[in-house]
């Protein structure tokens, strides 16, 4: 799950990103509304974490640019009367939440906003002797079950996905890394360099020179 949370005290933006990186989400956060929108202009989230009290743009102001994209907003205030949540929803917000909240809260409505747009069931990816099932996260190559850490599977997903196209070096990084972590291509050879590893003999994810791997 890919999420943008937009919040301007840096430290409660820095305690939600860190909380949710530990589930497993890959976390982008911004720090004014303008910034936000400028970050969505390139950039899709499954969930937008906005907080209301913005700088530079309103969070209204942002939540309306929204609501013709897939993206769900969980829009986070300190002002819990009811035309507050309300005016919050008229906006285009799909869930709201008042400050101070318990953490197991956020990510449960995170989650729930998460499975209104999820994806359908994806039907298993062939290739090269790989069979990759999205769904079941499992990978098996010549009836082999092989075992992969999660940016492993990403990355091979990806590779899968691309259909025999090369995907450069930055487009895998984006897909598999969120911007907090501070990654570079070593990072990439060495995630690539496992799973080649994993995958065993003959070698199937092919060096692209300049441009990055293909499968």
């Amino acid at each position: 799950m890919r999420v943008l949370v937009v919040e301007d005290e840096v430290d409660m933006a820095a305690a939600i990103a860190r909380g949710l990186r530990r589930r497993a989400m890959a976390v982008d956060v911004v720090y004014d509304g303008a910034e936000a929108l400028d970050r969505l202009g390139y950039t899709s989230y499954d969930v937008v974490v906005l907080d209301r009290d913005l700088p530079e743009v309103h969070g209204d102001e942002v939540c309306r640019e929204l609501r013709d994209r897939p993206e769900q907003v969980l829009m986070l205030t300190a002002a819990g009367l009811v035309g507050d949540r309300v005016g919050g929803l008229t906006t285009g917000a799909d869930d709201y939440l008042v400050k101070p909240f318990a953490f197991a809260e956020l990510v449960a409505r995170i989650c729930a906003l998460a499975r209104r747009t999820a994806r359908p069931r994806a039907s298993a990816l062939t290739r090269a002797g790989i069979t990759l099932d999205p769904a079941g996260r499992t990978v098996v190559r010549d009836g082999r079950q092989v075992a992969l850490a999660r940016k492993e599977f990403t990355l091979l997903t990806e590779l899968m996905r691309a259909g025999g196209s090369a995907l450069t070096s930055r487009e895998l990084l984006r897909r598999a890394w969120d911007e907090h972590h501070e990654s570079g291509t070593g990072a990439l050879r060495v995630a690539m360099a496992t799973l080649r590893r994993k995958l065993g003999e003959p070698q199937v994810i092919e060096t692209v020179p300049g441009m990055g791997y293909r499968l």
